[in-house]
């Protein structure tokens, strides 16, 4: 949670910012924490807001076509999506998060304003799902919780998300599994002490689970990487013509019912 705020920070700083994230800059400046100790650099604070990106823009699609919608935003942390986004005075937008990261939230960042509510609560819980009002339809946004769950976990917040809403969208990230068996290169991920559990290899699984796929970008892919330092994008062209090492990472959009 705190490297990616820090590398959509770093993002903001740059003259060529992918985000333009400001409050997340304010953010990192109120709080006490070695951020540079999280392993984030420049190239991967720039994949950061490339990813957050391009989950933003299917959001606004989105949001454009159903300006009276809800959007529930899982596993927030301190992303300031709601902000970015600039949702419409129709729009319901839920953050949520486990308590303690709540907690800090409401610290560091100021709500957006709107139709806003900050939910401290498992994305799993049962609890969570009942309390959200299932009149219209939904865009459930999730970054970077997908890989730390297990697959159980995750097709149930498919299920509960499909028989909670009328219809609406699921945009997520996921890891392929090479990228979790690589889990440890990653220094966020190694410095974190966190454990990636779920992949997606083949992004029309989810099918399965009552889901249409929409749209798929690879990591390698990914609009804007003429963003990323020279080094980062030299790196990025010789993983993208290696098999597996181009499926390491995507970016996932599915509508329901399918």
């Amino acid at each position: 949670m705190l490297a990616t705020l820090y590398g959509r920070a770093l993002d903001s700083a740059r003259p060529n910012s992918v985000l333009h994230d400001g409050a997340a800059a304010e953010a990192v400046a109120r709080l006490d924490y070695d951020f540079p100790g999280t392993g984030m650099t420049t190239t991967s604070a720039v994949g950061v807001a490339i990813r957050a990106w391009q989950l933003d823009e299917w959001l606004r699609e989105f949001l454009a076509e159903h300006p009276r919608a809800t959007v529930l935003h899982l596993a927030c942390g301190l992303d300031t999506r709601a902000h970015r986004t600039s949702p419409g005075p129709g729009v319901r937008w839920v953050d949520v998060d486990l308590p303690d990261v709540v907690a800090l939230r409401e610290k560091v960042l100021p709500p957006p304003g709107g139709d806003y509510r900050l939910v401290g609560a498992s994305a799993t819980s049962a609890e969570l799902w009942e309390s959200i009002e299932g009149d219209r339809p939904a865009a459930v946004v999730f970054e970077g919780l997908s890989m730390y769950l297990s697959g159980a976990e995750v097709e149930e917040i498919v299920r509960r998300a499909t028989g909670r809403f009328p219809s609406g969208e699921l945009m997520f990230d996921a890891y392929g599994s090479l990228g979790v068996r690589l889990q440890k290169l990653v220094p966020p991920v190694r410095r974190s002490g966190a454990v990636l559990k779920w992949s997606l290899d083949d992004p029309a699984a989810p099918e399965a689970w009552g889901l249409k796929l929409l749209d798929s970008v690879r990591s390698t892919e990914m609009p804007m990487q003429d963003r990323l330092p020279r080094a980062g994008r030299a790196q990025l062209k010789v993983v993208s013509m290696i098999p597996g090492l181009r499926d390491v990472g995507r970016v996932v959009r599915y509508r329901f019912p399918a």
